[in-house]
């Protein structure tokens, strides 16, 4: 898997300064500090996905290449991060309009397992939830993130090959502006560095659009 030199496309520090994972050394659950994203982290992201399984609301093992074929939305969470929860209904809502053209959301919950079944009942979250704790973290490490904040999100084609990664809370209006441009590269249109640099030239004028759709 060939890495590709990318700088991640971050809107709000603020918003990409959720904290690290809340992980468990043997039988005690310690809570790392939440660091703040200053500036955009440099990323040596992977071209196409990488190979992980991680365990779905049954407790069955999946991959992302279950849902090779579609466009994924991979979005990195955990209950205990706020502006992860505020994402939610959006993503949710993308889905709901964008899934029945080929557009697949997946959300990576890195957090405890209990956690986020609770949660997840409890928003009635409709698109697939893959959860795990240190391979969780490892599966989003394997995409090639320098600085891990929470969320973050993969937007990739439906070849499987990585056309974006947004650091902190995506807006609609963001949304809208990457799903454009994967889009084009599914049509064949442009490349996925094509597509990649007109979502970065175009996001600046975004920056204060609302985080939720009308």
């Amino acid at each position: 898997m060939k890495p590709i030199a990318l700088a991640t496309v971050v809107v709000s520090a603020a918003a990409a300064g959720a904290a690290f994972f809340l992980y468990q050394q043997r039988a005690q659950r310690v809570e790392a500090p939440p660091p703040l994203a200053t500036q955009a982290p440099v990323a040596q992201l992977s071209e196409t996905i990488p190979e992980f399984q991680l365990a779905d609301r049954d407790g069955r093992m999946r991959s992302l290449a279950d849902w090779d074929g579609k466009s994924r939305i991979i979005n990195f969470w955990a209950t205990w991060c706020a502006p992860c929860r505020k994402e939610i209904p959006l993503l949710q809502q993308l889905e709901r309009e964008h899934g029945p053209e080929g557009f697949q959301v997946i959300g990576i919950a890195v957090d405890f397992r209990d956690k986020v079944l609770a949660y997840a009942d409890e928003m009635k979250i409709d698109y697939p939830i893959l959860i795990g704790e240190q391979e969780a973290l490892d599966a989003a490490a394997a995409f090639g993130v320098d600085v891990i904040g929470f969320p973050f999100t993969i937007f990739t084609d439906r070849r499987g090959r990585i056309v974006a990664a947004h650091m902190g809370e995506l807006t609609a209006a963001e949304a809208g502006l990457i799903l454009a441009a994967v889009r084009k590269v599914d049509a064949d249109q442009v490349t996925p560095l094509q597509a990649r640099a007109e979502i970065e030239a175009g996001l600046p004028a975004l920056q204060h659009a609302p985080s939720t759709p009308d």
